[in-house]
């Protein structure tokens, strides 16, 4: 039986905590290394940068010749820094990152996971993008570094 506490305020439709239901329950979208939840932010927050940074995904080892009519699973970024995905539906889950920011969890359709356009003080640690992913240079959200800590100005 899950905490009596979080299934009432459930019911009450009121959220346990500041950073809302953990639907993954501790186990789903979080890297159990750092205990740091993945990050989802909406591509068209970050489009020209996912644009220029992202590879297509088909789903095939390199090696194998792809048809002409080929079309991607999603699109994918493994650079050294970041690890993110975009599937068709067109939400970025970022897994690793140099960064971090607390937001709210996401609904029922990411469980566990942090959405990242709703940043909140005491909210679950969650990777995201630096400044530098946004056309204004600012993200939307306070940026923590993994690091030190330490929060990074834009």
């Amino acid at each position: 039986m899950g905490d009596p506490r979080i299934i009432e305020s459930a019911l009450k439709g009121l959220d346990p905590e500041p950073a809302g239901i953990d639907y993954g329950m501790g186990t789903s979208n979080i890297d159990h290394n750092t205990g740091i939840r993945y990050g989802v932010i909406s591509q068209n927050e970050v489009l020209q940068a996912w644009a220029d940074s992202s590879e297509p995904d088909y789903g095939m080892p390199e090696e194998n010749e792809l048809p002409e009519d080929a079309e991607p699973m999603g699109f994918y970024l493994d650079n050294g820094k970041y690890e993110a995905y975009c599937g068709d539906d067109g939400d970025i889950f970022i897994t690793k990152s140099p960064f971090y920011t607390f937001s709210k969890f996401c609904s029922p359709c990411a469980p566990g996971a942090g959405y990242l356009m709703n940043p909140i003080d005491g909210g679950a640690k969650t990777y995201c993008f630096g400044h530098k992913w946004f056309e204004d240079m600012q993200a939307p959200y306070p940026v923590y570094s993994i690091l030190t800590g330490e929060e990074i100005k834009p």
